[in-house]
Parts: C-alpha cells; structure tokens; sequence
C-alpha cells in the first residue's frame, strides 16, 4: 500500500486521477527551508522529511512524501503567512517567467531506522530499507496583474494555501499563458515521474 505523507487536497486529487491506490498520513513537519540551502535541495529535502516521518510510523508501506516551492530570482516562495505576504509574492511573480519546483521521496517498505547520512544521496538502501529522491522543474509565465487584481484574487482566499500564493488550477489560470514543462507539477506532483518511481520500486 502507498501511503502519500501530505494533506494536500491537490495531491491527492493528481494520484486519483492517474489512477494511483493510496491512503493519506499528513507528516506535519517544519518546513522553513535551511540557511544558505538552495531551492532545489530545500524541495527534495523537505520531501524526505515528509516521507521519513510517516515511514518510521508505518515501515511495512510506501510512503511518498512531495514539496512543492516557487522560486524567482532564488528566492523560495513557500505558502504565504498573511494577505500582505500573499501580495508581496504576486508582485514578484507578475509580468515574469519563474520557476516551480516539487521534490520527491518515495520510501521503500522495511524495518530499519533510516541513516541520517544516506539521506543526503539522490538514492541510498540498507539491507532493511531504500529510498529514492527526485525533483521536476516547470517553468511558468505570468501575465502581468494589476493591484486592483491582485487585492481582488487574495480576497478570494484561493492564494493563501499556495506556494507563490497561486493556484495554476483555479482563477490565477486567467494569468499563466504559458508554461514549459510539467503542468501537474505545478499543481502540486509530477505524476509522470512519480509513476516511474513506483513501477522502479515495485509499488505498483
């Protein structure tokens, strides 16, 4: 059985859709990203955490654990404290192309405790578990949105769950002309590559 380690509504809605059996166990981890960590390995840790949390309650599953961040100019856009924030990531966003990444972890089935140390290789086992880490980058386009706009869509509340402070599935869709690369992992998980991870493992 998989085990997705996210309460994520979108998530969840991505493996429905591919047709991916799975239950759901939130990890609740801290996810301020470390100092001087770079984006990409801000996602793919943070995945890990996610995964290595809930396996550790259930180590005879699959646990996928997924993060998603937006980042412009190097800077991580997580999900946005306030509207004021929210306002803030959109201004950086508007009228740009900006990248978003997800980092993902699937955990093998076992009874070992995970090494600290191996977690930082892209795949690393013992005789009692394995691991495999993986990121999708997607490039997005962003119209450029007006105050009025912008002041308009944070009263929705649609932003205020997001990284970036946008949802490419909902109304900000009216501002994104065009993207170059995975649309799902924009949503929130690359289904193609996670589909891959699966089959490798024998999930599936």
């Amino acid at each position: 059985m998989l085990i997705l380690a996210s309460a994520s509504p979108r998530r969840q809605e991505l493996l429905r859709n591919a047709g991916i059996p799975f239950t759901v166990q939130p990890a609740n981890i801290d996810e301020s990203p470390l100092p001087g960590e770079s984006p990409r390995a801000c996602a793919e840790r943070l995945a890990r955490e996610k995964a290595l949390a809930v396996h550790r309650r259930y180590p005879q599953s699959f646990t996928l654990g997924a993060d998603t961040i937006v980042v412009a100019d190097e800077i991580i856009l997580g999900k946005p404290r306030d509207a004021e924030d929210a306002g803030r990531m959109l201004r950086m966003l508007s009228g740009r192309t900006h990248e978003v990444m997800t980092g993902v972890c699937l955990v093998h089935p076992g009874q070992g405790q995970p090494l600290a140390a191996a977690t930082d290789k892209e795949q690393a086992s013992t005789s009692e578990w394995q691991l495999q880490t993986a990121s999708e980058t997607t490039l997005v386009t962003m119209s450029t949105i007006s105050e009025e706009e912008i002041r308009a869509y944070i009263a929705t509340s649609e932003p205020m769950d997001k990284a970036g402070a946008y949802a490419i599935q909902g109304m900000a869709s009216r501002w994104i002309p065009h993207i170059e690369g995975d649309y799902s992992n924009v949503v929130g998980l690359p289904v193609a590559r996670v589909w891959l991870m699966l089959h490798k493992s024998g999930a599936l």
